[in-house]
């Protein structure tokens, strides 16, 4: 998205604000779990990780705590901890947030300082697969999505980086940092 088409962060925000992301709430845990079952079978027990744009309400950090892994967070609105990016960690996991990031390379490079060898970065968005929908598309129709993904962009990223890629569900990315 071109940045004068942007909401202001205030706006932005506002907009995260509404999101219904309840902890409690197992419809939303039951989304969750796309991502939180292949990748908590790809860890070891006990591993550290980081929630990273948890948003309010850290749903599934709680649910890999309660796992027995152990989760610090980090948002950009509701839990802007710059501490929580100054730690290697076993796993990141990022879901719902790649399709706001306004740079996205940059990201993606601390993701990657983020995590120690061996570490598993865990994604979920929306993949973009068909050109002829995309003015009408859901998903790109959220102002606060500014960025797009297919299949072939993690694969690039895979290469880019020298990290091993897994599509364990729809929309759910696992890409594995190398020892």
């Amino acid at each position: 998205m071109a940045p004068e088409c942007r909401l202001s962060p205030d706006e932005e925000r506002a907009v995260y604000q509404l999101h219904d992301n309840d902890p409690e709430d197992s419809g939303y845990r039951r989304f969750l779990s796309k991502l939180a079952e292949p990748m908590m079978a790809a860890l070891p027990q006990g591993a550290a990780g980081l929630d990273f744009g948890c948003g309010p309400g850290p749903a599934l950090a709680r649910m890999f705590e309660e796992a027995g892994y152990s989760v610090a967070l980090y948002d950009l609105f509701f839990y802007p901890e710059q501490r929580a990016l100054e730690t290697r960690y076993d796993f990141v996991t990022c879901t719902e947030v790649v399709e706001h990031l306004f740079h996205p390379a940059e990201v993606f490079a601390q993701f990657d300082r983020l995590l120690k060898p061996g570490g598993v970065l865990g994604l979920m968005t929306c993949f973009q697969t068909d050109d002829d929908r995309f003015d009408n598309w859901h998903y790109r129709r959220d102002p606060t999505h500014v960025v797009f993904y297919r299949e072939q962009t993690f694969e690039w990223l895979a290469s880019h980086f020298g990290w091993r890629l897994e599509i364990p569900a729809k929309d759910v990315v696992l890409l594995h940092k190398p020892v």
